[in-house]
C-alpha cells in the first residue's frame, strides 16, 4: 500500500512574533486527517515543520522515504493560517516543488489554497481540498489508488484536459466523534516540551471540542468549518484528555474552538466527565461575552479547571461592534469580566483597531475600557480583509499592492482606514504601554494594602513603570503628530 506523508506549512520561525512567545503547538488539524488515513489502514507518517527554519528541510526525508503522496494540510485550528500569511505560502510552494522533484502527488489543504486553488495548481499541486478535508482526502486516496474516477469527488479542485475542475465543497462532519483520535504518537512532544520551558509557562497542548462558528462577524472569515457549528461529546474530549495525561503527562490544555462550550450543556456535561474520571486538568478557551453570561456557565468553566479566558472584546465603542455585526454589547463586556475575575478566572481581551468609521472616540473608549476593566492580558490587531468576507467585499479595491501580511507582526493596513499603517503600528504599542502601566499601578496599591499577595511577577511590573510611564508620554506626542500628518 502506497506511504502517505502528512506535512503542514506553519514555520513558528518564519513568524518572528510568535516565535519569540515560545509557545508552539502541534499541528492538530494534521493530526486528524492522518489519523483518518490511518485507521483506513494507509501506511502514514509526519513531517512537522513547526519547529523547523525552512521548507527546505523535507527533502532529505522525500529523499530516503520516497512517499508516494505528499499531504501538506494545514492546522485549520491555528487562526494564523487562516491569516495566509505569504511568508508561510512561499513555503508550500517550495514544498510542493520539492515534492514533484521526488515524483509524490501532491495534495494541498488549507485556507489560503481555498482561496486561491489557481496559484497553487499553477505551482505544481495536484489536487487541493477545499473546506474541511478529511472525508474528501480519503475518498481521493482511495480512488487514486484502485485508479478509478475521481471527477465526481466533492470537495476537490484539480485540473483536467489542462482546465481547472473545481467540484462541488463537501458537505462538513456533523458527527466528529466519527473521527479517531488524532495521532498525536507522530509528535515528538519532547521537542515542544524543550521549546516551552523557555516560555516560563507550564507545557500545554491544543485540543480541538468543536468546529466552526455560527456566529457572523462581518470580518471573520470560515474556509475551513464555515459559519457551521457541530461538536465532539464530552466523552470524546475526556477520553483524548486522559490519553494525552497518561502518555506525556499532560494537563494543561488549550481549548483552541472558536467559540468553546456553545452547545447548550456542553460545559456543564464536560465537568461532570471529568469528575467522573477524576480528572484534574486547566485549561484556556476563546468565547464570547454573551455565551458566558449564559445560565451556570461561568460556574461550571471555574469548576472543570478553566484558568483563562480570552474573549473578543474588540471595541469599546458600540457603534464599531454594530458595525461588525458582532452582535454583543459593551455592557456584556464589562458584566462577563467582572463575573470571571469573581471566579478568580483571567480574562484576555482581543482588541481590534482601524476598522472602518472608527475615530478617535472610538479608540478613547476602547483604552479607556482595558484602563478600567484591567483584564489579565490583552491581544492587538488591526482590521484584516480576509477573502469571503463582507469585510473584505467592502475594501476589496484598495487590495492592490499587498493583501496579505508577511508575517503576524506585520501590522500593514490594507486598505484606507481613518489612518495609515504607522499610525496604528504605534498605537498597538501605546495601548500595550498603558496596559502594563495601569497593570503597575495596581500592583503598587497591592503593596501597601495587601503585601502578603504581592509576587515577583508583581514587582517586576511595577519596576517597569520607570520605562512604561515616559515612553508611553513619548508615544501620546507621536501618535498626534502621525494623527495630523495622517500618516
Amino acid at each position: 500500500m502506497s506511504n502517505i506523508l502528512f506535512s503542514h506549512s506553519y514555520y513558528y520561525k518564519l513568524d518572528p512574533k510568535q516565535w519569540k512567545n515560545k509557545t508552539p503547538f502541534p499541528p492538530l488539524g494534521t493530526l486528524y486527517a492522518a489519523s483518518l488515513l490511518r485507521k483506513n489502514g494507509y501506511a502514514v507518517s509526519l513531517f512537522d515543520t513547526n519547529l523547523l527554519d525552512s521548507p527546505n528541510s523535507i527533502e532529505p526525508i522525500l529523499r530516503s522515504s520516497k512517499p508516494n503522496y505528499l499531504v501538506i494540510y494545514d492546522d485549520g485550528f491555528n487562526y494564523l493560517t487562516k491569516m495566509c500569511l505569504t511568508n508561510m505560502r512561499e513555503a508550500c510552494f517550495e514544498m510542493i516543488r520539492l515534492g514533484k522533484m521526488y515524483d509524490c502527488k501532491i495534495i494541498v489543504c488549507s485556507s489560503d489554497s481555498t482561496d486561491h486553488y489557481q496559484d497553487y495548481l499553477k505551482m505544481g499541486a495536484d489536487f487541493i481540498l477545499q473546506g474541511e478535508g478529511e472525508m474528501s482526502l480519503l475518498e481521493l486516496i482511495k480512488n487514486l489508488e484502485n485508479e478509478t474516477a475521481i471527477d465526481d469527488i466533492k470537495g476537490i479542485v484539480f485540473k483536467k484536459n489542462e482546465q481547472i475542475q473545481v467540484n462541488p465543497k463537501r458537505e462538513v462532519l456533523q458527527n466528529l466523534d466519527e473521527l479517531p483520535l488524532p495521532v498525536w504518537d507522530l509528535v515528538d512532544i519532547e521537542s515542544y516540551k524543550t521549546i516551552w520551558k523557555q516560555s516560563g509557562q507550564p507545557f500545554t497542548l491544543n485540543i480541538a471540542t468543536t468546529r466552526g462558528c455560527p456566529y457572523k462577524c462581518n470580518w471573520c472569515a470560515k474556509p475551513i468549518y464555515g459559519n457551521r457549528y457541530n461538536a465532539h461529546s464530552p466523552n470524546y474530549i475526556v477520553k483524548e484528555i486522559q490519553f494525552l495525561k497518561d502518555n506525556f503527562g499532560v494537563t494543561r490544555f488549550w481549548m483552541c474552538d472558536d467559540i468553546f462550550g456553545l452547545k447548550p450543556n456542553w460545559v456543564q456535561e464536560f465537568n461532570s466527565k471529568l469528575k467522573d474520571q477524576n480528572l484534574k486538568i486547566s485549561y484556556y478557551i476563546q468565547s464570547r461575552v454573551d455565551l458566558l453570561l449564559k445560565e451556570d456557565t461561568i460556574d461550571c468553566l471555574a469548576e472543570s479547571g478553566l484558568e483563562e479566558v480570552w474573549v473578543g472584546a474588540e471595541s469599546a465603542s458600540q457603534k464599531i461592534l454594530n458595525a461588525m455585526d458582532k452582535g454583543t454589547t459593551v455592557e456584556q463586556i464589562y458584566e462577563a469580566t467582572k463575573l470571571l475575575k469573581d471566579k478568580k478566572i483571567r480574562v484576555a481581551f482581543f482588541l481590534q483597531f482601524g476598522y472602518l468609521t472608527e475615530n478617535q472616540e472610538d479608540i478613547a473608549k476602547t483604552i479607556a475600557m482595558v484602563k478600567e476593566l484591567m483584564p489579565d492580558n490583552i491581544g492587538i490587531s488591526v482590521s484584516y480583509p480576509l477573502p469571503g468576507t463582507k469585510f473584505y467585499e467592502k475594501v476589496k479595491d484598495d487590495l492592490k499592492l499587498k493583501s496579505n501580511w508577511t508575517d503576524s507582526d506585520d501590522f500593514e493596513m490594507m486598505f484606507h482606514g481613518t489612518y495609515k499603517s504607522n499610525y496604528y503600528r504605534k498605537l498597538q504599542r501605546f495601548v500595550h504601554k498603558e496596559f502594563r502601566k495601569q497593570q503597575g499601578f495596581y500592583n503598587l496599591k497591592q503593596v501597601f494594602s495587601k503585601p502578603s499577595s504581592i509576587s515577583v511577577t508583581h514587582l517586576k511590573s511595577i519596576a517597569k513603570l520607570g520605562y512604561y510611564i515616559p515612553s508611553a508620554f513619548l508615544d501620546t506626542i507621536s501618535l498626534k503628530k502621525l494623527q495630523q500628518n495622517g500618516s
